[in-house]
């Protein structure tokens, strides 16, 4: 039997397990909103929403008048060995639950062999690929992610530093609000639509089995019976 399947929010800080065991990235993000994938009332999963790094982002997607909308999906993370619609269910649930307007925007890393089929099977548009940039990068760090000492620091160890190309990601958005302000936000949208990629997609798994937390953990924190 699959199980009762539900999404309910949780405090940030029952998040930072999941993120720091068993996403790829091993760090925590900005969170704004963070929820928990539960069956039969034990947390499977969660997925997180932040403020994107990129300034220029929050504004360039629908222009000036929807920045303060913009949130990034930045980190999602299920236990091993679930259906394999558990993923897309915990996104689609928590897409319901953030507050309206919001334009949600997600990547999926080119580096990591993510192709984004889980923004496809729920209904995201795709947008193309980031844009091609560089990042200083510390040598013999090859931590995953971008490594950009603050510039005073380069300036003063440059020899320890070299350029690398920053890996390009497939860009996804999606709207969260009533009819009309899904069509208004879709008609500001600077980004052209494309068709969906597709290819092989390598799925990781961090060998880490994050272990089950009861569900009135959560209620307690806010106040459920």
């Amino acid at each position: 039997m699959m199980g009762e399947w539900d999404v309910i929010e949780i405090p940030h800080t029952q998040t930072h397990t999941w993120l720091l065991r068993k996403h790829y990235a091993k760090r925590i993000p900005n969170i704004m909103y963070s929820y928990g994938l539960f069956i039969d009332g034990m947390a499977e999963g969660v997925i997180t929403y932040g403020m994107p790094p990129s300034p220029s982002l929050t504004s360039g997607i629908c222009g000036e008048k929807y920045a303060s909308c913009v949130i990034e999906l930045n980190r999602l993370c299920v236990n091993d060995g679930h259906d394999k619609n558990l993923p897309s269910f915990l996104v689609s649930r928590s897409l319901r639950m953030l507050p309206r307007p919001s334009i949600v925007v997600s990547y999926a890393d080119t580096s990591m062999g993510h192709i984004g089929y889980i923004y496809q099977a729920t209904n995201f548009l795709y947008t193309g690929l980031s844009a091609s940039r560089t990042d200083a990068k510390e040598i013999g760090n090859d931590q995953h992610g971008r490594h950009i000492a603050n510039l005073a620091t380069r300036q003063k160890h440059s020899e320890l530093f070299i350029r690398v190309d920053r890996p390009r990601k497939h860009r996804y958005v999606y709207f969260v609000g009533s009819k009309i302000e899904v069509r208004q936000m879709k008609d500001a949208l600077n980004y052209s639509i494309h068709p969906y990629p597709k290819g092989v997609t390598q799925r990781y798994d961090s060998g880490a089995k994050v272990a089950s937390q009861i569900a009135f953990q959560f209620d307690k924190v806010y106040g459920g019976a």
